[in-house]
Parts: C-alpha cells; sequence; structure tokens
C-alpha cells in the first residue's frame, strides 16, 4: 500500500491527506448506497488507518445516517489528527425552516450534526449550496458565530457558479467574516466544465479545491463498456452515470484505458492521478463502496503521469462555460 501523502487545505495551515474519503454512500435509502453499517466501519478504519485524515459527509447524507456511521467509527481514534468536514443547505425535514441557509437552520443544523457525529468542533462546515433567498450577509455571520462559539474551526462552499462564491469571498473580506478556505466542485476528466468557471477563482484566491465525483460516478473505474447496456453498478439504477455515455467521453476513457495499460495501473487510478496532477486541486474526495474499491483508490498515488499522456487524456474536451444560470 502507498505511503499517503499530505498537503495544506488552500491557504489555511490545515494537513489534509491527499485524497479525501466521502461518505456519501455510507447509509441506506438508494440503491447505489452501502446499506450495510459494518462494511462502513471496515472502509473507515481502512482508511484512516492507510493515513487517510480527512473525511467528508454531510447532514442531509441518509438524512443523518452517514454522520452517525462516520462518528462511531472515529469515536476511539486520535481526534486531534482528524480533520471531519460535513454541509449544510438541503432539506432535513418538511418543515418551513428545515433547509436552506438561514441562521436558524446553520445553528439548528451545526448542533444537530454534531450529536450525530459525537464531536465537540467540526473542522471544515460546508455551505452545500448558494441560497439564493438568504441574505449572504446573514448566512456569513452565523458561520461567524459558529466559528466564534468553538463549534468550527473552518468554513467552505460546494457547488455554485463563480461569481456567486467570488461574491462570498469579496463580502467576507469587506464586512470582515470568515472566509471560504475551501470549494467542493464537480470535476473529473469528463466534467471539466469548472475549468472554465469556479477553478481559476480558486486558484487566484488560494482557495483549496476537494472535488466530488473525481471518477464520473463510477465511469472513469472503465466498468462500463461502449456497446453494452450496463446490467450492474451505479449506471444500471442512476442516470447520474449513464449521462456520462457520450462519444467524447468515451474517447476520454478510451485514452484512459490505454494510459492504464502504459503504466500499470487501473483506469481509476489514471483517472485519479490525473486530478492530483493539477496544481489547483488538493484533495479528490473518493467513494468507495468497497474495500477493493478502496485499495484501488490509494493505488492511485503511486501513478505519475507524463505531460503528454495528460494532454492525450484532454485532448477530446474542450471546457465549456456553464449553461446560464445552471448552478454548476
Amino acid at each position: 500500500m502507498p505511503d499517503m501523502e499530505y498537503t495544506r487545505l488552500g491557504s489555511t495551515g490545515l494537513e489534509i491527506s491527499r485524497l479525501c474519503l466521502g461518505c456519501m454512500n455510507f447509509g441506506s435509502g438508494l440503491p447505489w448506497m452501502i446499506g450495510d453499517e459494518a462494511t462502513s466501519h471496515e472502509i473507515l478504519d481502512a482508511a484512516m488507518d492507510a493515513g487517510i485524515n480527512f473525511l467528508d459527509t454531510a447532514n442531509v447524507y441518509s438524512r443523518g445516517e452517514s454522520e452517525e456511521i462516520v462518528g462511531d467509527a472515529i469515536a476511539d481514534r486520535d481526534r486531534s489528527e482528524l480533520v471531519v468536514g460535513t454541509k449544510v443547505y438541503n432539506p432535513m425535514g418538511a418543515g418551513p425552516n428545515q433547509s436552506g441557509l438561514s441562521r436558524k437552520h446553520i445553528v439548528d443544523q451545526c448542533h444537530a450534526s454534531l450529536d450525530r457525529l459525537g464531536l465537540d468542533y467540526i473542522d471544515l462546515y460546508q455551505i452545500h449550496r448558494y441560497d439564493d433567498d438568504t441574505l449572504l450577509s446573514e448566512t456569513l455571520a452565523a458561520l461567524d458565530y459558529l466559528v466564534d462559539e468553538g463549534l468550527v474551526r473552518y468554513v467552505g462552499a460546494s457547488t455554485m457558479p463563480a461569481w456567486k462564491f467570488t461574491k462570498a469571498l469579496y463580502q467576507a473580506d469587506a464586512e470582515n467574516h470568515e472566509r471560504f478556505v475551501s470549494m467542493q466542485p464537480e470535476y473529473n476528466a469528463v466534467d471539466r466544465h469548472e475549468e472554465a468557471n469556479v477553478l481559476p477563482a480558486c486558484e487566484a484566491e488560494n482557495v483549496g479545491v476537494i472535488p466530488w465525483s473525481p471518477l464520473a460516478g463510477g465511469f472513469l473505474a472503465g466498468k462500463y463498456d461502449r456497446d453494452s447496456e450496463p446490467e450492474s453498478g451505479r449506471a444500471a439504477t442512476d442516470d447520474y452515470t449513464k449521462a456520462r455515455f457520450t462519444e467524447e467521453n468515451w474517447q476520454v476513457l478510451d485514452a484512459i484505458r490505454d494510459v492504464a495499460d502504459e503504466v500499470g495501473a487501473t483506469p481509476a487510478q489514471v483517472s485519479l492521478a490525473w486530478l492530483l496532477h493539477k496544481p489547483v486541486v488538493d484533495a479528490p474526495i473518493i467513494g468507495p463502496r468497497t474495500m477493493a474499491h478502496l485499495e484501488d483508490n490509494l493505488g492511485a498515488l503511486d501513478v505519475s503521469l507524463t505531460d503528454d499522456q495528460v494532454e492525450r487524456i484532454e485532448a477530446p474536451i474542450t471546457p465549456r462555460w456553464p449553461a446560464p444560470n445552471k448552478d454548476t
């Protein structure tokens, strides 16, 4: 097993593993979730034993079940060595104040997440989306309060147009609020739209980048074939992955498979290595559903790509600006 590598998250002094363990699969309710808590614990324990110190979850993942599983798994671990991130925004109930980024919802959900995680503080508390219905100043002030109370160490953001993110950074600076230190964009070798959206802003502002879906929902693991209807895996039940079945994406995967053969790696490892090759990326968020997936993902740390190999992977796709008004 390769030695874990570490880096600082954006401009902070916080040391995180180069791979972040995404915990969205831990829990139940959807066909692609693990369901079995024992397997979730096995993956969590193995990841931490391999040196992954950065865990990412959200209150909405299985309506708190993911946070509870993570909390149980880390209860006997050295808290000072773990970086635990969770998120707030999405609905946690049917009531009118059960979603969004109001002061009430943020503070209430922070306490609920702390209870489920069994923690005194959250290392990285992230807004899951931008809330157009709440004044940004209210959201930023609520996050300030959590930091001042010692309940949160750093604040981050996820999935939004660059103009909204830069507005939040500017307002935080102008009004002396806590600044977002990280961004979670969707970013992988077939979803490169963020190269024309939020990534340049992150690079310019020294904001940490922790991409979600680094394997495009499993597409870049090479488990599907061009001419076959998927009978198993996420694409068999979820349109998110099946939407990747376009000709230019297959061409990217062809290039990844060729490179994998050249370097003696798997397509998943090459896909993760491609992200790790990007200076703007701090830590891709991996989401293994089995121990075999985890071991395969960890192997990406040993894969080095040449500039020529990176260019061949990128050649089929030209990054485009996102569609107008689309929250990327």
